[in-house]
């Protein structure tokens, strides 16, 4: 599948779509999280399951469809992984889509 497809097919889902919603501004949605700085070192894959209420396998789908597209970055401590938003990538996304389709 092409890098393309991916990203389109990540888009394709509200959970996902909440998902780089919600880790847009992670300080706001996050502030619980004790384990690590969410804005600067990203936000624990449980507590987006928890924010999303559904199982973590489920939330952990989501999330590894937007690491496949590059929408997001998944950094591992411990025993826990924490995502953040690869804004670069966003940006890109909405420049080729808009030459793509745009007026």
């Amino acid at each position: 599948m092409s890098e393309r497809s991916t990203q389109i097919r990540a888009l394709a889902s509200e959970p996902r779509l909440e998902i780089l919603r919600l880790l847009k501004y992670p300080q706001q949605h996050f502030s619980g999280q004790v384990s690590a700085d969410p804005q600067t070192f990203g936000v624990c894959i449980t507590l987006i399951a928890e924010a999303l209420q559904v199982a973590q396998p489920t939330a952990s789908r989501h999330i590894d469809l937007l690491r496949q597209a590059g929408f997001i970055t998944i950094r591992r401590y411990q025993k826990w992984s924490y995502c953040q938003r690869n804004e670069a990538a966003i940006a890109e996304y909405i420049q080729w889509l808009t030459a793509e389709i745009g007026g």
